[in-house]
């Protein structure tokens, strides 16, 4: 074959340090768009972003060329730049770490409504006990005492 073809979707969660509640809602529809503009910069897409005051979840098709590691890089550097510069006042921080569920191009309509219903999602569930759900549902062994660093 004379070309790479790839479909590497990835459902990536990560939170702001110690879960500080600093994405606050008024900036958070421009933080989720420059969020994907990140991604796109970066030939990666970004299917759906989302999250709360504590956390994002963003739905990411990455290019045959790029780790998960390298794209999560790369959107939690620019994004807590941009966050950085928009609001000063905000002492605003990523926790180091994330994580990342592959997923198939049939989840894809189910995950980006899970992602558009954050705000509805938490008032049943903080984000700790959703994060330890992912982690057993997709069988990822963890240390609890370091899941939160």
């Amino acid at each position: 074959m004379s070309h790479t073809y790839c479909c590497s979707l990835f459902h990536c969660v990560f939170s702001t340090k110690e879960r500080s509640k600093t994405i606050v809602p008024e900036i958070q529809p421009r933080f989720w768009a420059y969020m994907g503009g990140i991604a796109h910069e970066h030939q990666m897409k970004a299917l759906g972003i989302g999250g709360t005051e504590d956390h994002v979840h963003i739905l990411l098709s990455l290019p045959s060329s790029m780790s998960v590691a390298a794209a999560m890089r790369e959107i939690k550097s620019a994004s807590s730049n941009w966050m950085h510069e928009t609001c000063a006042w905000n002492k605003f921080a990523w926790q180091e770490g994330y994580g990342a569920f592959s997923i198939g191009w049939t989840q894809t309509s189910a995950t980006l409504q899970y992602i558009a219903r954050q705000k509805e999602h938490h008032s049943k569930r903080d984000f700790q006990a959703e994060y330890i759900a992912f982690l057993k549902k997709h069988a990822i062994e963890y240390d609890p005492r370091y899941v939160w660093g």
